[in-house]
């Protein structure tokens, strides 16, 4: 008789990946990232536990976007006042705080409750080229 397989937390083994944004597309570089962070591209993958790896993605603030896209996409946030709406647009964005928008991409890819806040926290952005995590020895991944 066989047994299914079940992941248990002490089975996860992590990895660190450095991820180069230079020049990619911002969605198709935050749904791979997103796959990564959740595990899916592990075969002992399960819905229900977080399995996934830390993924470091260094030149954040070097990634295209296509069509009209950085005038037109905003990014809005509320102080919780009246009237407190505030919005941005994805240019200036990217001028002030090129992390978030990469981390705000993959975040809406993520499952949205208390697994998919812990799976985000294994996200790592930064703008230029060098990154504080080298003890961890990542590998670079291509996308």
């Amino acid at each position: 008789m066989y047994k299914t397989f079940v992941t248990k937390p002490s089975d996860i083994e992590r990895e660190w990946w450095v991820v180069d944004a230079k020049g990619k597309n911002l969605g198709r570089l935050a749904t791979q990232i997103a796959a990564i962070l959740r595990g899916k591209h592990k075969p002992t993958f399960a819905p229900n536990i977080d399995a996934g790896d830390f993924v470091i993605v260094i030149n954040c603030d070097e990634i295209t976007v296509t069509g009209t896209r950085l005038d037109d996409k905003m990014y809005y946030r509320h102080s919780g006042y009246s009237g407190g709406l505030k919005s941005v647009s994805m240019r200036e964005q990217l001028e002030k705080h090129p992390d978030r928008v990469i981390t705000t991409a993959v975040k809406g890819m993520l499952p949205k409750n208390a697994l998919g806040r812990a799976m985000l926290k294994k996200l790592k952005v930064y703008a230029g080229e060098t990154h504080p995590h080298a003890a961890q020895k990542p590998k670079v991944l291509e996308l």
